[in-house]
Order: C-alpha cells, then sequence, then structure tokens
C-alpha cells in the first residue's frame, strides 16, 4: 500500500501519528462546539411549541445549503496557506493575501445567499410546505441570515489557524460562543434579562449575534496574538487580493459543489424513508444524529491531515506527503471503528439519549433504530474513510476529482441503490444504500490517492 512512497523509519511514523492527533484533536473539539450550538438552538426552540421546532428544522434545511457552500469555498483557505509555508517555511504577505481573499470572497457571495434565504417563503411552498409553516420559516431565516457573514468571517480564520498549527483560539472562542448562544436564547425567546420576548425569531437573533460575537473575538484574538503578528493581516485589507481571490475560488469551488452534493444525497435517503415508511422517520432521525455527531471526529482529523499533507507537498516531499496522509487514514478509520463498536454494543443507551422508552409506540422506534445503528456501523468506517481521503487530496490542492468522484458515488451508486431498495425493505434498505455510496466513494478516492502518490503526481 505505501510502495509509491519511499519507506520511513517507525520513528518518523509515531511524530506523524501524534503530530496529525494534536493538531485533530482541537479540531475535533471545535466541530463539536458547532453541532452543539445548533442543538441548543433545538432545544429552546423546541420548548417554545413542536410547530416551532418544525419550521426551524424547515429553516436550517435551506439555511445549511448556503452555509455548506460557504464552508467549502472558505476551507480553502487552510490547504493555499499550507503549501505556502511547506515552501518558505515563513508566514508572510502570501498567506496574507490568502487570508485576505478568503474574506473578501465571503463578502462577495454572502450578497446572493441573503436574496435566496429572504425569499425563502415562495421556495417553501412550492416543495409543498403548509403556508403557515413556509412563513414561520421565513421569518426565522430573515433574522439568522445576518449572521451569515459573521460566520463566514470566523470559517476563514478558523481555516487559517489550521493552517498554522494554533487551533486554540478557535476551540475557546467556540466554547464561549455556545455559553453566550444559550445566554441570548433564553433571553430573547422568554424576555428575561430585560430583553424583548420574541418567541422563535429570539432564537434567530441570538444565534446571529453568537456568530458576530465569534467572529469578532476570533479576529481580536488573531490579531493580538504575538506569533501571528507578523501576517498583518489588517495591512491592504482594503483592496481585494485579485489572484488569491481567484486560487480560493478554483480550489474552492468544487470543495463547495462536492459538500452540497453529499448533503444533497443525505435529504434525498430522508425522503425515501419519509415516502417508503414515515414511521421510520424518528428512527432514521437517531441514527442521522449519532452518525452526524461521530462524523465531527473523522471531520477534525481530515481538517488536520489536509494541513500536514499540504506543508509536505509544498515543500515537494512526497515521503512525508504519504505518511501524513496514511497517518491521517489511520487515525480516522480507528476512531470511526470504536465509535462503530458501540453502536453495534450498546445501542439501547444510545437510543435512550433521543426516545423515552415508555412514550407510545416508542418499541418500534427502538427496534427500527437498533437496526439502522447496526447498519450505520459499516457507515462509520466508510464515512470516515471518504472525508479524511478527501482532506488528504485537499492537501494536494486536488478537489475538481473528489466533486466529480462525491457526484458518481452519491448520486450514480448510493441514491439509486436506496431507491431501488426502499420499496421493498424501506428505512434498512435506504441505509444499505447509504453505505453502499459513502464505501464507493472512498473507494474511488482511495484509488486517486494512490495515483497521485506516484513520482510526478506531488
Amino acid at each position: 500500500m505505501l510502495s509509491s512512497a519511499p519507506p520511513a523509519p517507525a520513528p518518523s511514523w509515531r511524530r506523524e501519528i501524534g503530530a496529525c492527533a494534536a493538531l485533530g484533536l482541537p479540531l475535533v473539539v471545535t466541530n463539536a462546539i458547532e453541532m452543539a450550538i445548533n442543538l441548543t438552538d433545538a432545544a429552546f426552540v423546541g420548548r417554545i411549541a413542536p410547530e416551532a421546532l418544525a419550521a426551524v428544522t424547515l429553516a436550517m434545511a435551506l439555511y445549511n445549503v448556503a452555509l455548506t457552500f460557504g464552508i467549502g469555498l472558505t476551507a480553502a483557505v487552510s490547504p493555499l496557506i499550507s503549501a505556502e509555508l511547506g515552501r518558505t517555511g515563513e508566514r508572510g504577505p502570501a498567506a496574507r493575501r490568502v487570508v485576505q481573499g478568503g474574506l473578501w470572497n465571503a463578502a462577495a457571495i454572502v450578497g446572493p445567499m441573503w436574496l435566496l434565504l429572504w425569499g425563502a417563503e415562495p421556495v417553501f411552498r412550492a416543495l409543498g410546505q403548509e403556508p403557515a409553516l413556509a412563513r414561520a420559516a421565513a421569518g426565522y431565516l430573515h433574522t439568522l441570515q445576518w449572521g451569515l457573514l459573521p460566520v463566514l468571517v470566523y470559517l476563514v480564520l478558523r481555516s487559517m489557524l489550521a493552517a498554522v498549527e494554533r487551533p486554540r483560539w478557535a476551540v475557546m472562542t467556540g466554547a464561549l460562543g455556545i455559553v453566550v448562544n444559550a445566554g441570548l436564547n433564553w433571553g430573547l425567546i422568554g424576555g428575561h434579562l430585560g430583553l424583548p420576548a420574541l418567541g422563535m425569531e429570539g432564537s434567530a437573533l441570538a444565534t446571529a449575534l453568537s456568530n458576530l460575537f465569534m467572529a469578532a473575538v476570533l479576529a481580536s484574538a488573531v490579531l493580538r496574538d504575538p506569533q501571528l503578528r507578523g501576517l498583518r493581516l489588517l495591512r491592504g485589507l482594503g483592496r481585494p487580493p485579485l489572484p488569491a481571490c481567484g486560487a480560493l475560488w478554483r480550489l474552492g469551488l468544487p470543495i463547495g459543489i462536492g459538500i452540497v452534493l453529499e448533503t444533497g444525497a443525505f435529504a434525498a435517503t430522508t425522503a425515501l424513508v419519509g415516502a417508503h415508511d414515515p414511521s421510520a422517520l424518528p428512527a432514521h432521525a437517531i441514527a442521522l444524529q449519532v452518525a452526524s455527531f461521530a462524523f465531527m471526529v473523522p471531520l477534525g482529523i481530515a481538517q488536520a491531515v489536509s494541513v500536514r499533507v499540504g506543508r509536505a507537498a509544498g515543500a515537494r516531499d512526497r515521503g512525508a506527503a504519504a505518511r501524513a496522509g496514511w497517518s491521517g487514514l489511520m487515525l480516522g478509520v480507528g476512531a470511526m471503528a470504536v465509535t462503530a463498536s458501540l453502536m453495534l454494543a450498546v445501542p439501547g443507551p444510545i437510543i435512550g439519549l433521543f426516545l423515552d422508552p415508555a412514550e407510545p409506540g416508542a418499541a418500534a422506534v427502538v427496534r427500527t433504530a437498533t437496526l439502522l445503528l447496526a447498519l450505520a456501523g459499516a457507515f462509520q468506517i466508510a464515512d470516515g474513510a471518504q472525508v479524511v481521503l478527501a482532506g488528504m487530496l485537499r492537501g494536494l490542492q486536488d478537489t475538481r476529482a473528489p466533486m466529480v468522484i462525491a457526484a458518481l458515488g452519491y448520486w450514480c451508486f448510493g441514491v439509486p441503490v436506496a431507491a431501488l431498495l426502499a420499496p421493498r425493505y424501506a428505512a434498512p434498505g435506504v441505509w444499505v444504500g447509504l453505505v453502499a455510496g459513502l464505501f464507493a466513494v472512498a473507494a474511488m478516492l482511495l484509488g486517486r490517492w494512490r495515483s497521485r502518490l506516484r513520482p510526478g503526481g506531488i
């Protein structure tokens, strides 16, 4: 498997695995924190009324389409800076221009995103949603959308911190963001602490203000950090660095499209479950929530391995790039093997976190969710492998091939298999399709990675 790279002595492998783990751990924590903010919103809104939670869930489905595209574009900041550090070893003007290009690109794309979210009500009605639900979801978005630019700024700075291997500021800022978001949700929904009682819209305002808080705190920390002052991020910020903006678009656009293709495939499978077995939707939601939370681990490792591979590739060190990539893949698959084992060994307590077994009809949900968690065990291995492999290729600034692979794996294999099995096997058949699609993507990405390790590929 490693024949395409010169063999490395054992201490080099140990150091690389340790370096990847040390960088990946705070990134895993940061990802989990961001997910916790979304869960906090759902928990507070859920106390208002089930209808409010339904409206927020609908609103977030559209909001996340815009956000995930922005995440893909900002993710390009990290590999570009990593490659520059690998080439020069310095955090100089080139790295500054990449960060500034990321900020300018974020400002450029947020306008169309605002227009999309502002006009959400007709979109929801066209998708067959009830008028009252569509109107409530659109009202939520009309407030939440103003937090989109701050969160994109935060993501650009977070990507930069990952590239220079100083992610602790993002962890600390995210942790503060959870506290601020929870406090503002409590105050603005119910009118506590002298704040106006805004109900569901209060939660949207809380999230938007929390995003602004995190962007401001992280920017302040970056500007004050003695080890980052050499970047001089404010110098020339008023003029867009067009070459850097273009490089980020070329690298980031395929990442954004690939993420949208993946999230779209998961949305399609949810629709298939709803169409063929609506009673299985609660079990499907539980399994997806568990899998999504576990996904934060390989996602953080993927972000770390992108940096490590990027530095080695920037230095034209094929052996170091191979060690960095394989080390990250071992960590990612190993971590997901642990989570898969837990899903198989103790499904009951996991399901109990989301469902009261004493509720009417809970026994049927538990049975279905237990079966889906068993399938999610295989899902975990494939999902962990594909996201880390995508991060490895991102470190080589290879993003177009993974985008094509995502389209083929999810939409030419995974979703069709799920659609074929859904009429007969309902939710379990849909999950078999998900697993098949993820394994197909992982296998193709592995083949791409191995081909890039050949002489001349880096």
